[in-house]
């Protein structure tokens, strides 16, 4: 078995690799072939385009060429020299004007499987985050109705988000942001006051236009009449507004916060935009003020919108922030014409209160229908936190929900829309978690009710997950086969077990493929979390599951390739760890998406 110093490159052989590459470049300093103080930065090790090419690809002699003075071929072919002599290259080609294609020795990938088997579920996780905060903001309905299907896919994309940046080493704070003032919770209060008289025994007719009609405020109006009884019927709106408001949102608040744990997405901080401006401390005020002090606000005049009508375009003067200094189109209202705040006054508020928690790196998911709203928020963050932080803005694009083909039609207005409750009841939250981070968060979804409950390979959660449950299969069945063995149960029995295993015998090509793969997985984990992107764990895990598959497949077909050969127990044990590094690599992934890893497909 390699010693644990050893042991901990093949943990992350990219990052081993680059580190080797690096040194490379240093011998290179001190041979005054590259200039000292060069930036090696941009040099990159990942996967080959061609897998034919190689195990790995590096840039390196492509980005440091120029500042040295040097033709690429040139370059490369002095990093060649030097990462030839590396103990775990096998050999390194020059490619096109300059590429650097490495082949390493195959018992490279025999160590890896050690790391996995080693590592058990921590194998992948990083420390590139060094533990820095980051607030990731989502969901963020507005309590005005259950959450429909339409939010299932921000609330899957945040959560998945979260938990992989935090895998990453990144110290995450989930926080939802309660949109509990303005107009739309008047007209929720104003709705439920109507369930409240029909509670009463008043026949209240068809629900007026602008109101909510859904049911789902029934229970409102009842729990209103339980508390109140008669008090507020007949009574001006000023008396019985704020109380039914209350009343309303936060039983509301209770219902969203239970479609989200049929998810199984949770949040840490609930933030009130009520608290930004009521009681005595208003902070929307304080905010502009500041950004006054500053000589980021002013009394002036838009100009007219070009072309299509701006929501937000008032011909009167009016207080502005001054956003087109941080690149956005046009300059943005605080106030509006009746003396109140803009929604944008206190969103710059809000994530003023994020800056001065701690948080330089904030991430908001949204919906397709906010990506005007983007420029203009990070403008804010950058004036507020004085260039200090950093806003992401990930626009989530809309769900397109069909049963066998057939779309299914939403209105949440009407109250006929399909709340994310249904969904997740018709077709349980794993495959609902998989299936909306299987797309990039800014591609359209189409979700079949129908398709993602069926056994296919191509419904891509039951494929990952059969594969699961396949490799768990397999220890049964050799346990069965092949009692002499005593294969301990999963867990560290199991990897201790594993542990001398002589690996040297995994020497098929679909074999090393899948060690390869297990290889990628730490840098896909880092690339995945740095570019905000966990759909790209869900691709990894399918095409970790296509090739596991492949290969049961081949050993059908050739019973030489079996993963249990009765008569050759070492060859077994090689490949029953090959299989514990591939389901332990399954369940960590599935783990990132909020996904289950089942040992049994029913």
């Amino acid at each position: 078995m390699a010693t644990s110093a050893n042991q901990q490159q093949f943990a992350h052989l990219f990052a081993h690799v680059l580190a080797r590459v690096h040194a490379a470049a240093d011998a290179l300093i001190a041979d005054k072939v590259l200039p000292a103080g060069i930036d090696l930065s941009r040099i990159v090790v990942e996967p080959p385009r061609d897998a034919t090419h190689g195990d790995m690809a590096t840039n390196a002699a492509m980005v440091l060429a120029k500042e040295a003075g040097l033709k690429p071929r040139d370059l490369a072919e002095a990093f060649a020299g030097k990462l030839r002599a590396e103990p775990l290259v096998e050999k390194v080609d020059v490619a096109g004007p300059g590429f650097l294609n490495l082949t390493l020795k195959p018992a490279v990938w025999a160590d890896v499987l050690r790391s996995v088997l080693d590592q058990g579920a921590g194998y992948g996780r990083s420390g590139i985050g060094r533990n820095a905060a980051v607030n990731v903001e989502y969901v963020s309905a507005n309590p005005t109705g259950p959450m429909h299907v339409g939010h299932c896919r921000g609330a899957v994309f945040g959560d998945a988000l979260a938990t992989l940046l935090a895998f990453a080493g990144f110290a995450v704070t989930r926080e939802y942001y309660i949109n509990d003032a303005g107009a739309q919770v008047d007209v929720l209060a104003r709705s439920a006051y109507l369930r409240y008289r029909e509670a009463l025994g008043e026949n209240i007719g068809e629900i007026p236009e602008g109101l909510y009609p859904g049911d789902y405020l029934k229970p409102v109006g009842e729990a209103l009449a339980a508390e109140y009884g008669d008090r507020f019927k007949g009574r001006p709106e000023i008396e019985w507004l704020a109380p039914v408001r209350a009343k309303a949102i936060a039983m509301m608040m209770d219902q969203i916060r239970g479609d989200l744990a049929a998810l199984n997405v949770r949040h840490d901080v609930f933030f009130s935009e009520r608290s930004l401006v009521s009681g005595a401390d208003d902070a929307v005020g304080r905010t502009i003020d500041a950004l006054r002090a500053d000589g980021l606000v002013y009394q002036g005049r838009l100009p007219p919108p070009k072309g299509a009508p701006v929501e937000d375009w008032e011909d009167r003067e009016q207080t502005l922030f001054r956003s087109t200094q941080f690149g956005d189109d046009v300059d943005r209202p605080l106030m509006k014409s009746d003396g109140g705040y803009t929604y944008f006054a206190s969103d710059i508020a809000y994530h003023k209160s994020k800056f001065d928690r701690g948080f330089t790196d904030m991430i908001d998911v949204w919906g397709a229908d906010h990506g005007g709203y983007i420029k203009r928020m990070q403008a804010a963050v950058s004036a507020v936190s004085g260039g200090k932080a950093a806003l992401d803005v990930k626009i989530v694009q809309l769900v397109k929900l069909s049963r066998g083909g057939v779309p299914v039609k939403m209105s949440k207005r009407a109250g006929e829309f399909v709340t994310l409750r249904e969904v997740v009841d018709e077709v349980g939250r794993d495959a609902v978690r998989f299936m909306m981070l299987y797309r990039k968060n800014d591609a359209t979804l189409d979700f079949d009710l129908a398709k993602v409950i069926e056994q296919s390979r191509d419904n891509a959660v039951f494929y990952v997950q059969y594969a699961h449950a396949r490799g768990v299969s397999v220890f049964r069945n050799a346990a069965e086969q092949m009692p002499d063995l005593a294969i301990p149960a999963a867990g560290a029995g199991r990897a201790a077990w594993l542990a001398g295993t002589p690996l040297a015998r995994l020497s098929d090509e679909g074999e090393l493929a899948i060690l390869r793969r297990l290889a990628l997985y730490p840098r896909l984990v880092e690339s995945a979390a740095l570019a905000h992107e966990p759909h790209r764990v869900a691709f990894y895990l399918y095409d970790l599951a296509s090739e596991f598959h492949a290969q049961w497949t081949r050993g059908k077909d050739l019973p030489h390739l079996r993963f249990i050969i009765q008569n050759d127990p070492e060859l077994t044990k090689a490949r029953l760890a090959m299989v514990e590094g591939i389901v332990t690599v399954l369940a960590s992934g599935l783990g990132l998406l909020g996904v289950g890893a089942p040992d049994e497909m029913r």
